[in-house]
C-alpha cells in the first residue's frame, strides 16, 4: 500500500484490527479524508484461524486484515504503520505519532483494542493461540472431544469450565490459584451436573512432546494428561489515548472501558470507541459491525455539523 503524508484529516481511525478497517471502509466509501493509524499488533495475531464470522469462517486473521487493507485503499483512504504516542484537542484532534509526525482531524474512532496478559505458568505464552486456548466460540469446534484442562485464576474460571464443556464430555477444572472454599454450592453441583473434575493444587508448568501438549503438572509433581487448556488471560484495555482524552471510563470485571453510546460515541463530544477497546468480549464479526455503526454515524454527524454552520 502506498503511504501518503498529508497531515490534515476529517477523520483518523487509531487502530487497524476489524473494527477500525470496518470504520474506514465506510468513511472512505463516504468521501471523507481518513487516516488510519496501524501498530501492527492485532490482538488475534496469535490464533491461526478465525471462527464464527459468516463467510470467513477459517479464515487467517492475517489474511483477513491483509484484504480490508487494500479495500480501504480503493476508496482512498491512508494508512500509516506507526504508533499513535499523544492526543490533545483543541478546534481539531491532534496526533502524535511515534515516528515523530503529528496528524490532524476533525474526529476521532479510537480501535486500540486490548491486550491478553497470560497466567505466568511455564508453556502457556509458548502455546497460546495453538493448544492453550481462551474461547471455546473460537476453538471450541476445533479441538472438540479432546481431554481439556481449565486453568483457574479467578473463580469466574468455574464458568469457563462449565462452558467448554459443551466441547468435551472430558473436563478437568485445575484450581491453580482458586481455593476451593471459593466455590459456591452451587458451582459444585454444576461442575459435577457437567461431569467437570476439579482439582485443587497450584499448576507449575505445562507439559509438551513432540512440539504438542500433553499435560498439566501440579507443584506437587503430579501431571495429568491433557490435550487442550484453556486459560482466562487478563484483559488490559488500551484506553490510553482515550484517558488523555478525558473519556468516562467504567470498571467491569474484566478491566475499564469507556462509556459509550449505541453508536460507540464515548463522552468526549468528536471521539468513537470501537471493538475490543470498548468491551473484552467483542468478537471480529461484532468489532467489524461496530466499526461500521461507528463509521456511519460519525459521517452523518460531520453532515448536519457543516450544514448547520453553513446555513
Amino acid at each position: 500500500m502506498t503511504e501518503k503524508h498529508s497531515e490534515q484529516y476529517e477523520v483518523i481511525v487509531v487502530g487497524a484490527g476489524a473494527a477500525g478497517l470496518s470504520a474506514a471502509l465506510v468513511l472512505g466509501r463516504a468521501r471523507r479524508r481518513t487516516l488510519v493509524v496501524d501498530a501492527g499488533e492485532p490482538r488475534n495475531a496469535p490464533a491461526a484461524h478465525m471462527q464464527g464470522y459468516l463467510s470467513r469462517d477459517g479464515m487467517p486473521p492475517a489474511g483477513f486484515l491483509a484484504i480490508g487493507r487494500e479495500e480501504i485503499a480503493r476508496y482512498g483512504v491512508e494508512l500509516v504503520r506507526d504508533r499513535a504516542v499523544d492526543v490533545t484537542k483543541d478546534a481539531n484532534f491532534a496526533v502524535v505519532l511515534a515516528g515523530g509526525r503529528t496528524v490532524r482531524a476533525r474526529r476521532l474512532v479510537i480501535a486500540t483494542g486490548l491486550r491478553d496478559e497470560l497466567p505466568a505458568v511455564p508453556g502457556v505464552a509458548e502455546r497460546f493461540g495453538r493448544d492453550v486456548l481462551h474461547c471455546p466460540y473460537c476453538h471450541g469446534w476445533e479441538v472438540r472431544d479432546r481431554a481439556f484442562g481449565v486453568l483457574a485464576t479467578t473463580a469466574l474460571s468455574v464458568h469457563q469450565a462449565l462452558m467448554v464443556s459443551q466441547w468435551s464430555k472430558d473436563v478437568t477444572l485445575f484450581l491453580h490459584t482458586v481455593a476451593e472454599e471459593e466455590l459456591s454450592d452451587d458451582d459444585l453441583r454444576r461442575l459435577a451436573a457437567a461431569g467437570v473434575k476439579v482439582v485443587p493444587g497450584e499448576v507449575a508448568e505445562l507439559v509438551t512432546k513432540d512440539d504438542r501438549l500433553t499435560g498439566v503438572r501440579l507443584a506437587d509433581g503430579t501431571t495429568h494428561a491433557r490435550e487442550v487448556v484453556f486459560i482466562a488471560p487478563r484483559a488490559v484495555p488500551q484506553t490510553d489515548l482515550l484517558r488523555r482524552l478525558g473519556a468516562e471510563l467504567h470498571e467491569t470485571p474484566f478491566g475499564a472501558y469507556p462509556v459509550v453510546d449505541p453508536t460507540g460515541l464515548t463522552t468526549v463530544p468528536g471521539v468513537w470507541a470501537v471493538g475490543n477497546v470498548m468491551g473484552f468480549a467483542e468478537q471480529v464479526v461484532n468489532a467489524a459491525a461496530g466499526g461500521y455503526r461507528a463509521g456511519a454515524t460519525l459521517n452523518g454527524e460531520l453532515l448536519i455539523t457543516d450544514l448547520d454552520a453553513s446555513s
